[in-house]
Protein backbone atom coordinates (compact mmCIF):
# COMPACT_ATOMS: atom_id res chain seq x y z
CA UNK A 1 0.00 0.00 0.00
CA UNK A 2 1.21 3.47 -0.84
CA UNK A 3 0.85 6.34 1.61
CA UNK A 4 0.09 9.81 0.26
CA UNK A 5 0.13 12.85 2.55
CA UNK A 6 -1.76 15.46 0.50
CA UNK A 7 -4.57 15.27 -2.05
CA UNK A 8 -2.36 17.16 -4.51
CA UNK A 9 0.25 14.37 -4.28
CA UNK A 10 -2.17 11.67 -5.42
CA UNK A 11 -1.44 11.26 -9.14
CA UNK A 12 -2.93 7.88 -10.09
CA UNK A 13 -5.46 8.43 -12.88
CA UNK A 14 -7.07 5.00 -12.82
CA UNK A 15 -10.73 4.66 -11.78
CA UNK A 16 -11.07 4.00 -8.08
CA UNK A 17 -13.28 2.74 -5.29
CA UNK A 18 -12.79 5.27 -2.51
CA UNK A 19 -14.10 5.77 1.00
CA UNK A 20 -13.86 8.92 3.09
CA UNK A 21 -13.82 9.63 6.83
CA UNK A 22 -11.70 10.31 9.88
CA UNK A 23 -11.18 6.57 10.43
CA UNK A 24 -10.11 7.09 14.01
CA UNK A 25 -9.59 3.60 15.38
CA UNK A 26 -10.53 1.72 12.22
CA UNK A 27 -13.24 0.06 14.31
CA UNK A 28 -15.79 -2.54 13.22
CA UNK A 29 -17.94 0.12 11.55
CA UNK A 30 -14.98 1.47 9.56
CA UNK A 31 -14.02 -2.06 8.63
CA UNK A 32 -17.37 -2.51 6.85
CA UNK A 33 -16.45 0.41 4.59
CA UNK A 34 -12.96 -0.98 3.98
CA UNK A 35 -14.34 -4.43 3.20
CA UNK A 36 -16.74 -2.95 0.64
CA UNK A 37 -13.92 -1.05 -1.05
CA UNK A 38 -11.86 -4.26 -1.13
CA UNK A 39 -14.78 -6.12 -2.68
CA UNK A 40 -15.18 -3.50 -5.42
CA UNK A 41 -11.43 -3.35 -5.96
CA UNK A 42 -11.34 -7.08 -6.69
CA UNK A 43 -14.61 -7.45 -8.59
CA UNK A 44 -14.45 -4.26 -10.65
CA UNK A 45 -10.67 -4.01 -11.05
CA UNK A 46 -10.51 -0.55 -9.51
CA UNK A 47 -7.90 1.12 -7.33
CA UNK A 48 -8.78 0.78 -3.62
CA UNK A 49 -8.41 3.99 -1.60
CA UNK A 50 -9.00 5.06 1.98
CA UNK A 51 -8.99 8.86 2.26
CA UNK A 52 -8.59 9.78 5.94
CA UNK A 53 -9.15 13.32 7.15
CA UNK A 54 -6.41 14.40 9.59
CA UNK A 55 -8.09 16.83 11.99
CA UNK A 56 -4.90 17.97 13.76
CA UNK A 57 -4.37 21.17 11.69
CA UNK A 58 -7.88 22.33 12.65
CA UNK A 59 -7.33 21.39 16.31
CA UNK A 60 -4.04 23.27 16.43
CA UNK A 61 -5.51 26.33 14.72
CA UNK A 62 -8.31 26.43 17.30
CA UNK A 63 -6.04 25.45 20.23
CA UNK A 64 -8.06 22.30 20.90
CA UNK A 65 -6.57 19.33 22.72
CA UNK A 66 -8.38 16.38 21.22
CA UNK A 67 -7.52 12.70 21.59
CA UNK A 68 -7.49 9.93 19.00
CA UNK A 69 -7.83 6.18 19.31
CA UNK A 70 -4.96 5.67 16.87
CA UNK A 71 -2.08 7.53 15.30
CA UNK A 72 -1.60 7.90 11.57
CA UNK A 73 1.18 5.32 11.58
CA UNK A 74 -1.04 2.82 13.38
CA UNK A 75 -3.77 3.36 10.78
CA UNK A 76 -1.25 2.72 8.03
CA UNK A 77 -0.13 -0.59 9.55
CA UNK A 78 -3.72 -1.78 9.98
CA UNK A 79 -4.54 -1.04 6.33
CA UNK A 80 -1.27 -2.16 4.80
CA UNK A 81 -1.57 -5.16 2.45
CA UNK A 82 -5.27 -4.40 1.93
CA UNK A 83 -5.58 -1.08 0.12
CA UNK A 84 -3.71 0.32 -2.85
CA UNK A 85 -3.55 3.77 -1.23
CA UNK A 86 -3.99 5.44 2.12
CA UNK A 87 -4.40 9.14 1.38
CA UNK A 88 -4.18 11.41 4.41
CA UNK A 89 -5.93 14.72 3.90
CA UNK A 90 -4.94 17.43 6.42
CA UNK A 91 -8.15 19.19 7.48
CA UNK A 92 -6.96 22.77 7.12
CA UNK A 93 -9.13 25.89 7.27
CA UNK A 94 -8.89 26.12 3.47
CA UNK A 95 -10.07 22.53 3.03
CA UNK A 96 -12.81 23.10 5.60
CA UNK A 97 -14.27 25.84 3.39
CA UNK A 98 -14.46 23.79 0.18
CA UNK A 99 -18.11 23.62 -0.84
CA UNK A 100 -19.85 20.27 -1.08
CA UNK A 101 -20.23 20.55 -4.85
CA UNK A 102 -16.58 21.46 -5.28
CA UNK A 103 -15.64 18.46 -3.13
CA UNK A 104 -17.53 16.18 -5.49
CA UNK A 105 -16.11 17.78 -8.62
CA UNK A 106 -12.53 18.45 -7.51
CA UNK A 107 -11.81 15.67 -4.99
CA UNK A 108 -14.06 12.69 -5.68
CA UNK A 109 -13.78 13.06 -9.43
CA UNK A 110 -10.86 15.41 -10.08
CA UNK A 111 -8.39 13.75 -7.69
CA UNK A 112 -9.61 10.18 -7.28
CA UNK A 113 -11.43 9.56 -10.62
CA UNK A 114 -13.97 7.64 -8.59
CA UNK A 115 -15.98 4.85 -10.11
CA UNK A 116 -17.40 3.98 -6.68
CA UNK A 117 -17.84 6.14 -3.59
CA UNK A 118 -18.32 4.13 -0.39
CA UNK A 119 -19.59 5.99 2.70
CA UNK A 120 -21.67 5.50 5.82
CA UNK A 121 -25.27 6.66 6.16
CA UNK A 122 -24.31 9.78 8.17
CA UNK A 123 -21.43 10.94 5.98
CA UNK A 124 -21.32 14.74 5.62
CA UNK A 125 -18.81 16.82 3.70
CA UNK A 126 -18.09 20.28 2.41
CA UNK A 127 -18.45 23.73 3.95
CA UNK A 128 -20.72 23.64 7.03
CA UNK A 129 -21.17 19.92 6.31
CA UNK A 130 -23.52 20.90 3.52
CA UNK A 131 -23.17 17.64 1.58
CA UNK A 132 -24.63 14.26 2.49
CA UNK A 133 -25.46 10.90 0.91
CA UNK A 134 -28.51 12.37 -0.81
CA UNK A 135 -26.36 14.98 -2.54
CA UNK A 136 -23.82 12.32 -3.51
CA UNK A 137 -26.60 10.28 -5.08
CA UNK A 138 -27.99 13.33 -6.85
CA UNK A 139 -24.65 14.12 -8.53
CA UNK A 140 -23.59 10.53 -9.22
CA UNK A 141 -24.89 10.34 -12.80
CA UNK A 142 -23.52 13.76 -13.71
CA UNK A 143 -20.03 12.85 -12.50
CA UNK A 144 -20.05 9.19 -13.47
CA UNK A 145 -19.64 7.35 -10.17
CA UNK A 146 -21.79 4.86 -8.29
CA UNK A 147 -22.66 5.58 -4.67
CA UNK A 148 -22.52 2.73 -2.15
CA UNK A 149 -24.01 3.54 1.26
CA UNK A 150 -23.07 1.16 4.08
CA UNK A 151 -25.30 0.77 7.13
CA UNK A 152 -23.87 1.42 10.57
CA UNK A 153 -22.52 -1.43 12.66
CA UNK A 154 -24.21 -1.70 16.04
CA UNK A 155 -23.46 -3.14 19.47
CA UNK A 156 -26.64 -3.62 21.51
CA UNK A 157 -28.37 -0.22 21.38
CA UNK A 158 -25.23 1.70 20.37
CA UNK A 159 -24.00 2.64 16.93
CA UNK A 160 -20.32 1.70 16.90
CA UNK A 161 -18.48 4.99 16.53
CA UNK A 162 -15.12 6.42 17.52
CA UNK A 163 -16.86 8.67 20.05
CA UNK A 164 -18.61 5.73 21.72
CA UNK A 165 -15.39 3.70 21.85
CA UNK A 166 -13.46 6.61 23.36
CA UNK A 167 -16.10 6.86 26.09
CA UNK A 168 -15.89 3.11 26.76
CA UNK A 169 -12.10 3.20 26.97
CA UNK A 170 -12.14 6.21 29.31
CA UNK A 171 -14.20 4.06 31.68
CA UNK A 172 -11.42 1.45 31.67
CA UNK A 173 -13.50 -1.18 29.86
CA UNK A 174 -10.66 -2.57 27.77
CA UNK A 175 -12.41 -5.79 26.82
CA UNK A 176 -15.40 -4.00 25.31
CA UNK A 177 -13.07 -1.47 23.66
CA UNK A 178 -11.17 -4.28 21.97
CA UNK A 179 -14.39 -5.96 20.83
CA UNK A 180 -15.67 -2.74 19.26
CA UNK A 181 -12.33 -2.04 17.59
CA UNK A 182 -11.99 -5.62 16.34
CA UNK A 183 -8.42 -5.75 17.69
CA UNK A 184 -6.64 -4.77 20.94
CA UNK A 185 -6.15 -1.09 21.73
CA UNK A 186 -2.46 -0.46 21.18
CA UNK A 187 0.38 1.97 21.75
CA UNK A 188 3.49 2.08 19.59
CA UNK A 189 6.76 3.80 20.36
CA UNK A 190 10.49 3.61 20.78
CA UNK A 191 11.97 2.49 24.11
CA UNK A 192 13.72 5.34 25.86
CA UNK A 193 16.29 5.22 28.60
CA UNK A 194 14.79 5.83 32.02
CA UNK A 195 16.14 5.86 35.56
CA UNK A 196 16.52 2.05 35.51
CA UNK A 197 14.83 1.86 38.91
CA UNK A 198 12.83 -1.19 37.88
CA UNK A 199 16.00 -3.03 37.00
CA UNK A 200 17.46 -2.45 40.47
CA UNK A 201 14.20 -3.68 42.04
CA UNK A 202 14.11 -6.88 40.01
CA UNK A 203 11.57 -6.00 37.33
CA UNK A 204 13.27 -4.20 34.40
CA UNK A 205 10.78 -2.21 32.36
CA UNK A 206 10.57 -0.60 28.94
CA UNK A 207 9.56 3.07 28.89
CA UNK A 208 7.81 4.64 25.90
CA UNK A 209 6.64 8.26 25.71
CA UNK A 210 2.89 8.47 25.19
CA UNK A 211 2.14 9.58 21.59
CA UNK A 212 0.84 13.11 21.05
CA UNK A 213 -2.95 13.31 20.58
CA UNK A 214 -3.31 9.62 21.52
CA UNK A 215 -6.16 9.01 23.96
CA UNK A 216 -4.85 8.20 27.43
CA UNK A 217 -6.98 5.48 29.07
CA UNK A 218 -7.44 5.46 32.86
CA UNK A 219 -4.00 5.65 34.41
CA UNK A 220 -2.94 2.42 35.99
CA UNK A 221 -1.78 -1.14 35.39
CA UNK A 222 -2.95 -3.27 32.47
CA UNK A 223 -2.40 -6.85 31.41
CA UNK A 224 -0.78 -6.52 28.01
CA UNK A 225 1.08 -8.17 25.17
CA UNK A 226 4.18 -6.45 23.86
CA UNK A 227 5.69 -7.05 20.44
CA UNK A 228 9.41 -6.38 19.98
CA UNK A 229 11.58 -7.52 17.06
CA UNK A 230 8.54 -9.32 15.63
CA UNK A 231 8.04 -11.48 18.74
CA UNK A 232 5.03 -11.06 21.04
CA UNK A 233 5.60 -11.36 24.80
CA UNK A 234 3.03 -11.47 27.62
CA UNK A 235 3.45 -8.74 30.18
CA UNK A 236 1.99 -5.97 32.27
CA UNK A 237 2.02 -2.27 31.47
CA UNK A 238 1.56 0.87 33.50
CA UNK A 239 0.08 4.01 31.98
CA UNK A 240 0.78 7.13 33.99
CA UNK A 241 3.19 9.66 35.41
CA UNK A 242 4.92 7.40 37.97
CA UNK A 243 4.00 9.69 40.91
CA UNK A 244 6.01 7.72 43.47
CA UNK A 245 9.35 8.28 41.73
CA UNK A 246 8.82 11.22 39.36
CA UNK A 247 7.43 14.76 39.42
CA UNK A 248 7.63 15.35 35.64
CA UNK A 249 3.91 14.84 35.07
CA UNK A 250 4.67 13.30 31.67
CA UNK A 251 2.53 10.31 30.68
CA UNK A 252 4.66 7.26 29.97
CA UNK A 253 3.91 3.67 29.05
CA UNK A 254 6.05 1.39 31.21
CA UNK A 255 6.00 -2.34 30.41
CA UNK A 256 7.42 -5.44 32.04
CA UNK A 257 7.75 -8.44 29.71
CA UNK A 258 7.68 -12.06 30.82
CA UNK A 259 10.53 -14.02 29.26
CA UNK A 260 12.46 -11.10 27.73
CA UNK A 261 16.03 -10.52 28.90
CA UNK A 262 17.73 -8.37 26.24
CA UNK A 263 18.54 -4.67 26.11
CA UNK A 264 15.60 -2.94 24.41
CA UNK A 265 16.76 0.68 24.44
CA UNK A 266 16.07 2.39 21.12
CA UNK A 267 13.90 -0.44 19.80
CA UNK A 268 10.33 -0.04 18.61
CA UNK A 269 7.63 -1.88 20.53
CA UNK A 270 3.87 -2.31 20.30
CA UNK A 271 1.87 -2.79 23.49
CA UNK A 272 -1.64 -4.24 23.20
CA UNK A 273 -3.96 -3.75 26.15
CA UNK A 274 -5.98 -6.78 27.28
CA UNK A 275 -7.40 -6.00 30.74
CA UNK A 276 -7.40 -3.20 33.30
CA UNK A 277 -5.79 -4.36 36.55
CA UNK A 278 -5.80 -1.39 38.94
CA UNK A 279 -5.59 2.44 39.02
CA UNK A 280 -2.26 4.24 39.31
CA UNK A 281 -1.40 5.26 42.85
CA UNK A 282 1.29 7.13 44.75
CA UNK A 283 2.99 4.90 47.29
CA UNK A 284 4.49 5.95 50.60
CA UNK A 285 7.82 4.26 49.85
CA UNK A 286 9.75 2.36 47.20
CA UNK A 287 9.28 -0.82 49.22
CA UNK A 288 5.51 -0.38 49.25
CA UNK A 289 5.56 0.20 45.49
CA UNK A 290 7.66 -2.92 44.91
CA UNK A 291 5.29 -5.07 46.96
CA UNK A 292 2.34 -3.89 44.85
CA UNK A 293 4.20 -4.41 41.57
CA UNK A 294 5.10 -7.93 42.69
CA UNK A 295 1.36 -8.58 43.07
CA UNK A 296 0.75 -7.12 39.59
CA UNK A 297 3.37 -9.45 38.14
CA UNK A 298 1.83 -12.43 39.93
CA UNK A 299 -1.59 -11.44 38.56
CA UNK A 300 -0.17 -11.22 35.05
CA UNK A 301 1.40 -14.65 35.34
CA UNK A 302 -1.92 -16.14 36.44
CA UNK A 303 -3.67 -14.39 33.54
CA UNK A 304 -1.32 -15.92 31.01
CA UNK A 305 -0.95 -19.25 32.82
CA UNK A 306 2.76 -18.75 33.41
CA UNK A 307 4.33 -20.94 36.10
Amino acid sequence: MRYVKWLSHYLDRRRSAVTFGKFDGLHLGHQKLVEKVLELKKEQNTVGIVCAFDMRPLWKANQLHMERLMTGKERYHHLDAQMDYLVECPFTEKFRNVTAQDFIRDVICGVFHAAYVVVGTDFHFGRNQGGDVHMLEEYSKEYGYELVVVEKERYNDHVISSTYIRDVLKEGNVRLTNYLLGYPFEVNGRVERGRQLGRTLGFPTMNVAWPEYKLVPPRGVYVSEITIDGIKYPGISNVGVKPTVSEEGRVVLESFLFGYGSDAYGRKIKAEFLEFRRPEQKFGSIEEMKACVDKDIAYGKRYFGIE
